[in-house]
């Protein structure tokens, strides 16, 4: 088991995307998306310019890895099992509008990019990642994280990019503290920080597509084994 964790600087809900009762991290975080394998966990935390406040000590979410897909199976996983992940940005549906699923693969030799959070720009960093990971043990926190123990501050990773390997000390003390603290799966326990800003803007993704890119090519430049 692997505890990879990183700074979730845009808790936006589409990367990771809790809906649907399965949790997806199918866009961003490329090098965490080639590399991460079924019984692995992925941990976002929070960052200290968070609209909701500093809150770099604290968990956004939490899953185990539990079926890894490539993008193109997972654009057929989603038509015939989770059309919600399917985008659809005219939707007053909030987790319609920041759906994952935004590569289309009937022309799998050149896939095709849904309207949806991302743009042609993030194309190439989003396919470099190769992978889906999904979930279904899950915990999100979204705009309610919830402050880490003191004893497991070390996983805590602050910079763009991600850790893996320094976190092994702490993997199994990190899941026991999941399940001890009493916390339920599969739950969204808040929502997520960037909510109000996309539900406000009819330019979601311009919101969304700059930023991302920008920490995806850094992502494969910073992050650690």
């Amino acid at each position: 088991m692997k505890l990879y964790t990183y700074c979730l600087r845009y808790d936006d809900g589409a990367a990771p995307n809790p809906y649907w009762g399965m949790c997806s991290l199918a866009i961003c975080k490329p090098v965490i998306r080639r590399t991460a394998g079924i019984g692995d966990w992925i941990v976002g935390f929070g960052s200290t310019t968070s609209p909701i406040g500093y809150i770099s000590n604290c968990v956004v979410y939490a899953m185990k890895v539990t079926k890894v897909l490539s993008m193109s199976d997972y654009d057929k996983f989603c038509q015939e099992h989770l059309p919600g992940k399917i985008p659809d940005l005219k939707s007053s549906d909030f987790r319609l509008r920041v759906g994952d699923c935004i590569y289309d693969f009937a022309d799998s030799d050149s896939p095709q990019l849904r309207p949806g959070v991302h743009d042609e720009r993030n194309k190439e960093t989003d396919l470099g990642g190769k992978n889906v990971l999904l979930s279904d043990r899950f915990y999100y926190f979204g705009d309610k994280p919830t402050k880490l123990k003191q004893e497991l501050h070390s996983i805590i990773h602050k910079n763009q990019g991600h850790k893996s390997h320094a976190n092994d000390p702490y993997a199994d003390d990190f899941k026991s503290w999941l399940e001890v603290f009493g916390f339920h799966p599969n739950i969204l326990y808040g929502e997520p920080q960037l909510k109000k800003t996309i539900e406000a803007s009819e330019d979601c993704r311009g919101i969304c597509s700059i930023q991302d890119r920008k920490d995806d090519e850094v992502d494969e430049i910073c992050s650690s084994a």
